[in-house]
């Protein structure tokens, strides 16, 4: 990166533009991917979902809800896919009409492994998982992953991804956050496995980077970004030490030159909730992280603007505040009042707290 271009980010804001691939995102505000059950009984996107996402594409990037890439990677009802034709032929609606208003989507690709309630998987069979480890709650009980299916479920990354770029998205992010299955990899809590995918940070790294590895010679590595969480506790998830193996995974993507690495900074869910002592902060692992950043949970205007004034991060991306405010970028440009959120409409259910939240007047 040239001296020049140091300056420049040195002096950004929220509102600067940055260069992600081969093209430029019109400001540093990012639509985070929100789980919102909306999509067909069959998991395609519909109407519906292609006007949410257009009247969100002043951010300067979308990332999608994740996207299931196989039947057997849903977890919950009414999800979309990236599996089939049909689910192509929507999402090309939706990317089309974001592109349409200048906007910018990557898609979140999701297996949510053990994550998933009875009835969701085929033929009602057990959902898969690293281990047979149950998470606590209503979901199934799950089986360990044989080794010989793993490549099969690499190769499902690899047709999503693909599915993808037919679909016309900018971009892809590999979802290993939040006690999905690729998370469930890498810790402790859910991994268990004496083969070659379990013990040492480099065997529980193994799965990640495969994935990544398979999507990134789909997509190019500069339209693949990474969304990690190292210290939510969200799906019964835990580590029995974070920052090292977090350290290391932070390490093993600085080579392969991703769009960004997307790190969800504490629980979600529960942001506001103190961290005990032997849980490390996160945000240390952007001083080892040497391409884009992006930071994610609990940011306002004021404090993104100060994390990226500060360069502790490029981009910040934010999740309930798009959900009530589809004009989040221009209320923020403008200081005006935020919509609140309706949250018994947050997960499923029609137009009420999807696409009628009240866009600010337009005015000449």
């Amino acid at each position: 990166m040239s001296t020049t271009q140091l300056e420049s980010e040195a002096q950004s804001d929220l509102f600067s533009p940055l260069q992600i691939s081969d093209f430029q995102l019109k400001n540093r505000i990012v639509m985070a991917p929100l789980t919102r059950c909306r999509s067909d009984d069959n998991n395609v996107p519909t109407d519906m979902n292609r006007l949410y996402y257009q009247q969100r594409a002043t951010a300067g990037l979308i990332i999608t809800e994740g996207a299931q890439i196989s039947p057997q990677g849903a977890g919950y009802p009414n999800t979309p896919g990236i599996y089939n034709i049909k689910q192509v032929q929507a999402w090309k609606k939706i990317t089309d009409a974001v592109h349409e208003k200048g906007g910018r989507i990557f898609i979140q690709l999701w297996h949510v492994g053990r994550v998933s309630y009875p009835g969701i998987q085929p033929n009602d069979a057990p959902s898969l998982a690293p281990s047979a480890i149950k998470a606590e709650g209503t979901y199934v009980q799950p089986r360990a992953i044989e080794l010989a299916e793993i490549n099969d479920i690499v190769d499902e990354y690899r047709n999503a991804a693909e599915n993808a770029m037919a679909a016309g998205f900018d971009g892809v992010e590999v979802h290993a956050a939040n006690g999905y299955l690729i998370d469930q990899f890498l810790r402790d809590c859910s991994n268990q496995r004496t083969d070659h995918y379990g013990g040492g940070y480099e065997n529980r790294t193994r799965f990640l980077l495969q994935v990544l590895d398979a999507v990134i010679k789909t997509c190019g590595s500069a339209r693949v970004g990474v969304r990690l969480s190292p210290v939510n506790a969200f799906n019964s998830m835990s580590d029995s030490n974070p920052e090292a193996l977090f350290s290391y995974v932070v390490e093993q993507l600085n080579p392969l030159n991703l769009a960004y690495l997307h790190l969800v900074e504490g629980q979600i869910h529960d942001e506001n909730e103190a961290q005990t002592d032997d849980v490390f902060d996160p945000k240390c692992l952007r001083e080892i992280y040497q391409g884009r950043y992006m930071s994610n949970l609990g940011y306002n205007k004021a404090s993104a603007t100060a994390a990226i004034q500060t360069e502790k991060a490029d981009l910040v991306s934010f999740g309930d505040l798009f959900i009530a405010n589809p004009d989040l970028t221009e209320r923020f440009l403008l200081d005006a009042e935020l919509n609140k959120t309706d949250l018994d409409t947050r997960y499923g259910g029609d137009e009420k707290g999807y696409i009628d939240y009240p866009l600010l007047p337009v005015t000449n």
